[in-house]
C-alpha cells in the first residue's frame, strides 16, 4: 500500500496575504502601483460640529379596559431636538468706557460703553409706571419733592436745600419724616409769624430743639451744627436766599459735590453736573461702565462720555433701580431685564436661571370684562413628561386592537418605579402565601 502523502501545515496567514484586501485596491490585486492610500483625515473631520442631534423618548403605556387580561403593550416616539452652540462672534463683547484719539483731528475723547443705549431704556422701561423697579421711594420722597407747596419760592429753595443735607447717609423715608416734623413743628421766631421751616425760624430756633427734631436722621448732632452755620451764611452773604451756583453751594458746611448738583437742578433749575450718591457709584461699576473708587471719580467718569440732557435724569433713574432691584443685599437679578436679556455682566446667573423659567411657565391672558375693564390671568403652563429611556416593544398596537378593539384601549402614561411597585407587591404576595 503506498504511503498517506503527508498533508502540508496550514499555510500562515501573513500581512502580505491579507494585502489584497487593502482599501483603495480596486482590481484586487497586491501590486504597490495598483494600490491607492486611505485618504487623509482632515482636521474638520476631527472637530465636532456646532449643532449637535440630542434625541429624547417619549413612552406611552396602552392598557386595556379589563384588568383580566395581563398583556401591555408599549408604544415609544422618538424625538430629535438640535443643540446649536453659541458661536464666538455671536458673544457679546462689553467694554467700559474709554480714552480715544480722533484720527482726523487728533482731538482725546471718551468712547461711551458698549450697549450703554439699550441697558439705559431697559432701566428707564422697568422704572416707568407698571414696572418691576416703579414705585420707588425717591419717587414720592425724594429730596426734590420735599419742599412745601404752600411755601413762597424763596422757602421752597430752602426747604430744597435743607433736605440735601439731611439725606447724606439716610434712607429716603427717614429723611422725609425728619423734614416733616420740621416743617410743622418748628416754632415761629416771633409772635404772630408763621411757624415750620424758614430761614429765620431756623436762625432763631434752639439747637438742642432741632436736633430733636431730626434725630432720626445719620450724624444728627453734626447736621443740626450745619444747620445753624448754613443758616448764618446764607443771613449774612446771600441776602436770606440760598446760592445759585456750584462753588457758592459747596462752600456751605456740609454741602457736597452732589448735594450742589442736586440742588442746582432742583432749586434753581439749572444743570451743571451729574450728583452721584451710593446707588449711582455702585450701579455703574457693577455695569462695568467704568472703575471707580468714589463717587466723585464717577461723576467725573459718567460726565465724559453720557449726553448733557441726561445728565439730571440719571440719578433719579438709577438711584430708584438701586432701591427696588439692584438692592446692595440681595439683588432682584430673576426680576431684572438687564440680566434675564444678558446685558448686565454681574448678574447672578442662578437667580436669572430661576427667573427664565418662571417666566416661561407662567401664561398671561388678558380678560376683557362687560364694562371694559381689562383682567390679567396668569396661568402656569404645565410641562410635559419626558422618560429618557430605552423600552423593548415586544408586542404591536395592532395586535392588541384586534383582540380587544379600538374602544378599549386607554392610554397611560408611564410613570417611574411602576416596575419596582409590582415587583415588591409579587414579593409581599409570596411572604403571604408561605
Amino acid at each position: 500500500m503506498p504511503p498517506r502523502p503527508v498533508a502540508s501545515p496550514p499555510r500562515r496567514i501573513t500581512r502580505s496575504s491579507l494585502a489584497r484586501f487593502r482599501y483603495g485596491d480596486a482590481n484586487g490585486s497586491s501590486s504597490k502601483e495598483n494600490s491607492t492610500p486611505p485618504p487623509a483625515t482632515d482636521i474638520e473631520d476631527v472637530i465636532p460640529s456646532a449643532t449637535a442631534t440630542r434625541k429624547r423618548k417619549r413612552t406611552t403605556v396602552l392598557e386595556p379596559s379589563s384588568t383580566s387580561s395581563p398583556r401591555r403593550t408599549i408604544k415609544t416616539e422618538e424625538m430629535e431636538t438640535k443643540v446649536t452652540a453659541p458661536s464666538a462672534a455671536s458673544r457679546r463683547q462689553r467694554k467700559p468706557a474709554r480714552k480715544t484719539v480722533d484720527a482726523d483731528t487728533g482731538e482725546a475723547k471718551v468712547s461711551a460703553p458698549s450697549d450703554w443705549e439699550e441697558m439705559y431704556d431697559t432701566v428707564k422701561a422697568m422704572r416707568a409706571p407698571g414696572g418691576v423697579a416703579a414705585n420707588a421711594a425717591v419717587d414720592t420722597m425724594g429730596c426734590e419733592r420735599l419742599a412745601e407747596d404752600t411755601a413762597s419760592p424763596r422757602d421752597r429753595r430752602f426747604q430744597t436745600l435743607v433736605a440735601l443735607m439731611l439725606s447724606s447717609q439716610t434712607k429716603d423715608t427717614t429723611n422725609a419724616a425728619a423734614m416733616r416734623r420740621l416743617q410743622t413743628e418748628l416754632p415761629p421766631h416771633a409772635p404772630g409769624a408763621p411757624a415750620g421751616l424758614n430761614l429765620k425760624n431756623v436762625l432763631a430756633a434752639d439747637p438742642e430743639l432741632i436736633n430733636k427734631l431730626i434725630w432720626a436722621v445719620g450724624f444728627h448732632n453734626n447736621k443740626t451744627k450745619y444747620l445753624k452755620q448754613a443758616a448764618a451764611i446764607l443771613r449774612d452773604e446771600w441776602a436770606g436766599d440760598i446760592p445759585d451756583t456750584y462753588e457758592g453751594l459747596v462752600a456751605l458746611p456740609g454741602v457736597g459735590p452732589k448735594m450742589a448738583h442736586l440742588c442746582l437742578s432742583a432749586a434753581w433749575g439749572r444743570t451743571e453736573g451729574i450728583g452721584v450718591d451710593v446707588h449711582v457709584h455702585r450701579i455703574t461699576n457693577l455695569w462695568g461702565w467704568h472703575a471707580t473708587r468714589d463717587p466723585e471719580g464717577t461723576r467725573a467718569a459718567l460726565q465724559g462720555w453720557l449726553p448733557r440732557d441726561r445728565w439730571r435724569e440719571v440719578n433719579w433713574l438709577l438711584v430708584g433701580f438701586g432701591q427696588t432691584v439692584c438692592l446692595p443685599v440681595g439683588r432682584r437679578c430673576g426680576d431684572c431685564e438687564l440680566g434675564l436679556r444678558g446685558l448686565c455682566r454681574a448678574a447672578e446667573r442662578k437667580k436669572v436661571l430661576e427667573g427664565r423659567r418662571r417666566r416661561e411657565s407662567v401664561k398671561v391672558e388678558k380678560v376683557e370684562e362687560d364694562d371694559g375693564a381689562v383682567v390679567k390671568v396668569e396661568e402656569e403652563r404645565e410641562e410635559e413628561e419626558v422618560v429618557e429611556k430605552d423600552v423593548v416593544v415586544n408586542e404591536k398596537v395592532e395586535s392588541l386592537e384586534m383582540d380587544l378593539g379600538p374602544s378599549n384601549l386607554v392610554e397611560v402614561k408611564s410613570k417611574p418605579g411602576l416596575e419596582q411597585r409590582e415587583a415588591s407587591t409579587g414579593k409581599r404576595r409570596r411572604s403571604k402565601k408561605t
